[in-house]
């Protein structure tokens, strides 16, 4: 074994850094007997140099990150501060001054991967981000290596454990959102501000990671169609029953059917029970991959939290380290496909939607008939009278597959009909 350590700076030092400083000391052994060489906390740039920091030498933390990074003798930069600057320039002047980086950045590596790789490239130097994406779920290295020699048709999946926990909730107990959404706060799973996450920011960012790397293409941030889960309710919940489904906040990446193109999007859908994501409980997080060999494979696991985050960051550490000794790199961007990302409307699927009726004759016909001008078969057709005794009904339509631009096109048409008081909820439905 090597005796000269690896130096290793810390940049940033929450819940995430904090675990995976104290994981480098306690399990110091371990890792250096399982990169060949011991590893040094050489540095922890923090914005509160004051707080107190359990099991950090103070004489390590700074407040000067970009000195941290420029010192010319770090090995490996981690960084886990989040946000896009200064996290984008941190990374880049790590490069340029002869340090690889491990990083948990998914709204960075959504928005900029291509620059980042590239900077890493052309330094002769490693980026590597399993954290980014599902925590402590081995995902992008399988998808990235392990399936290296496969074909990856689409991969589907629960990235986002705080939303997975209120639709969770609102499944088990019948729930409305906002009760859902304020235990979940209580809990601790849900932030003080929880928009990145129930309007799908979040799981939209990991579906641009994840769609590029399936697919050897570039995909980002902005390519991500997205929608919030806000809008779900206690109703949509009951609805899903009646079919046999739940209701799950999905990212999904998939090839077209022509395989000349791809597709990232992110909303809440409807899913069979039967399904394998069905049965994803509370804060966790599970991926579904589908390819041409492998067939069907499933990655489930905690998707959030220090410790988790903290493993998959410690694994990247001790692969960046190896290649580190050995003098080689790891594999780097693939995009060598180069699929262009359709919009949503080119997207097949099959909707769920409610309508609020007059409850009279002919308005089922009328109903039908502008499904039929648009080009959507229908499925099934459920209608009942309000318990109210009002002069409205309750129409639930479920479409077979067609373009997102036809099902959105039908919806608008029928909101135009007289006798459609309103349309009550559109979901999607998806995993079948």
């Amino acid at each position: 074994m090597r005796t000269r350590p690896l130096k290793v700076a810390l940049l940033g030092c929450g819940v995430v850094g904090s675990e995976v400083a104290r994981i480098m000391t306690t399990h110091a052994d371990d890792l250096a007997a399982r990169i060949g060489a011991p590893v040094e906390l050489a540095g922890v740039a923090v914005r509160r140099p004051s707080k107190v920091r359990e099991g950090i030498d103070p004489s390590l933390v700074t407040t000067d990150a970009t000195a941290l990074v420029k010192r010319g003798d770090i090995d490996v930069v981690v960084e886990v501060i989040g946000g896009i600057e200064p996290a984008r320039s941190l990374i880049t002047a790590a490069f340029e001054h002869g340090a690889s980086v491990v990083s948990a950045n998914k709204a960075l590596l959504a928005q900029d991967g291509a620059a980042l790789h590239a900077a890493a490239d052309g330094h002769g130097k490693d980026l590597y981000y399993e954290a980014a994406v599902a925590g402590a779920i081995p995902l992008i290295r399988p998808l990235r290596e392990s399936l290296a020699g496969d074909k990856v048709n689409r991969v589907l999946g629960i990235v986002n454990g705080t939303t997975n926990f209120i639709l969770d909730k609102m499944d088990s107990t019948g729930a409305g959102y906002q009760e859902a959404l304020d235990e979940a706060t209580a809990l601790g799973y849900a932030e003080a501000d929880p928009t990145a996450d129930v309007e799908g920011f979040d799981a939209a960012a990991k579906a641009a990671i994840l769609a590029g790397i399936a697919f050897h293409s570039r995909v980002r941030l902005d390519d991500v169609y997205r929608e919030g889960m806000t809008e779900v309710t206690a109703a949509d919940f009951r609805s899903a029953k009646e079919m046999g489904c739940t209701i799950k906040l999905l990212a999904i990446c998939e090839r077209a059917g022509d395989g000349r193109s791809v597709t990232a999007r992110v909303h809440p859908a409807m899913i069979p029970l039967s399904h394998p994501l069905a049965s994803v409980r509370g804060a966790y997080n599970a991926v579904f991959v589908e390819s041409d060999a492998s067939g069907q494979l499933m990655f489930y696991g905690p998707g959030a939290g220090g410790a988790p985050t903290a493993s998959a960051v410690l694994g990247d550490l001790v692969a960046v380290c190896r290649n580190r000794l050995s003098g080689s790199t790891g594999p780097g961007e693939s995009a060598y496909a180069a699929l262009p990302v359709s919009g949503m409307g080119d997207v097949v699927t099959r909707y769920h939607i409610s309508l609020d009726v007059a409850d009279k004759p002919g308005v089922l016909a009328q109903v039908a008939t502008v499904f039929s001008e648009h080009g959507v078969s229908i499925d099934t057709v459920r209608q009942q009278g309000r318990q109210d005794g009002g002069g409205d009904a309750s129409l639930v339509v479920v479409t077979h597959r067609a373009s997102d631009a036809s099902l959105s096109g039908t919806v608008e048409a029928l909101r135009k009909l007289d006798t459609v008081r309103g349309v009550a909820s559109i979901m999607r439905v998806e995993g079948e």
